[in-house]
């Protein structure tokens, strides 16, 4: 027999406890009753109350009460992989594999407290990547599919709270270059003799591209005739580094873009050089579905080679002011912002499914843009 009570928690939210009849206790002779609250909704409280009856009359409570962590994730990972992109899978599996498990997979799952969670989320906020907020909620969600299971009667990652992230010296603030430094790096590749690398950073730089859409990309993704590029596919990681095409990132990330006519002149110099040079491999590349970028085997780039040409070029010129590859997207948006563009006509061209992610790169493109203006005003004044 099962009870479902509604009631309100501290934060004032309307949640659902369950009490389940559960026999009697052999040794003491008393009744036993469960009790487990914190459910979101009604369904998820009977679901709940099915399984605690069903394992009361099958006597398998005590095998629930002893379930591990880990045991539970492995039953919450086999739903969840179904539900997701084989990349994004990869990066929550490497998640819990480095961070979480190791912290609380040999912990009875109903042990697990909200002091406990604390304590990691502290620890993980302290190192350099500022992904500890993931790692939570990846967290908080096998906890949450352990509370639907029955196996918890509440969810300790509710009352966490996240520290502040902490400004990073090199943020995204510094993470993008402006005119100059533009226009200073495309001076030290030879668009004659390295053109491949030309096309892929004037892409870059001058279409706002992800590194995955661009490396996607092929020839008839491009459209010499309306000077256009079309994003309608992505290159990932997998599992076990296993490389792959995928739909774009979010169905804003679909989009036609309008191009500068040197970047177009670029790559229809590198079209014709990629003719001759894979002809010579043993490759025909004069077809659609031909690669814009690959490598000798003609199979897509490698997704670090960008990043390799970028480094190598920074090395030997000693640039000191340093960018990621996703560095040349905020100089894009940077120099649109500069250019006048409305934070809508930015969101759009750089495929951004929600404004926040635009505007956040806007507050550190004018956060540097007021510090610039300041120090070139110091020096003009010198006193």
């Amino acid at each position: 027999m099962a009870t479902i009570k509604r009631y309100k928690n501290s934060s004032g939210d309307t949640r659902y406890e369950i009490f389940v009849s559960a026999g009697t206790d052999e040794l003491t002779g008393k009744k036993r009753r469960i009790h487990k609250r914190g459910f979101r909704d009604k369904k998820e409280a009977a679901l709940a109350a099915s399984r605690f009856t069903l394992d009361a009359d099958a006597g398998s409570l005590s095998t629930i009460r002893s379930m591990t962590f880990k045991a539970v994730y492995l039953e919450w990972d086999a739903a969840y992989k179904n539900t997701v992109r084989e990349s994004t899978y990869e990066r929550t599996y490497i998640q819990v594999k480095k961070h979480v498990l190791p912290l609380f997979g040999n912990k009875p799952i109903n042990k697990i407290t909200t002091a406990q969670l604390q304590q990691a989320v502290n620890q993980w906020s302290k190192q350099v990547t500022r992904n500890y907020r993931r790692w939570l909620t990846t967290t908080s969600r096998i906890l949450r599919f352990a509370l639907r299971r029955g196996y918890i009667n509440k969810n300790p990652a509710d009352l966490v709270i996240i520290p502040k992230e902490k400004e990073q010296i090199g943020d995204v603030a510094a993470n993008f270059w402006d005119k100059q430094e533009l226009t200073r790096f495309f001076s030290y590749i030879d668009a004659k003799q390295e053109p491949q690398k030309t096309s892929l950073f004037r892409i870059l730089a001058f279409g706002g591209l992800r590194r995955g859409e661009c490396l996607a990309l092929t020839w008839k993704d491009i459209s010499f005739t309306d000077s256009t590029i079309t994003v309608n596919k992505t290159l990932s990681q997998g599992m076990n580094g296993r490389q792959l095409v995928q739909p774009p990132k979010t169905r804003k990330s679909r989009r036609t873009i309008t191009m500068d006519s040197k970047t177009m002149s670029a790559l229809k110099h590198w079209r014709l050089v990629q003719l001759q040079k894979y002809m010579a491999l043993g490759f025909n590349t004069n077809k659609p579905d031909q690669l814009v970028f690959s490598n000798r085997k003609n199979k897509h780039l490698l997704l670090h080679k960008p990043a390799d040409w970028l480094k190598s070029i920074e090395d030997a010129h000693k640039i000191k002011h340093r960018i990621t590859i996703h560095g040349f997207r905020h100089s894009h948006a940077s120099a649109l912002f500069s250019a006048g563009a409305t934070v809508k006509e930015v969101q759009e061209r750089l495929g951004h499914s929600d404004v926040k992610t635009t505007l956040n790169i806007y507050t550190h493109v004018t956060k540097s843009q007021n510090k610039e203006a300041v120090n070139k005003l110091v020096a003009y004044l010198n006193f």
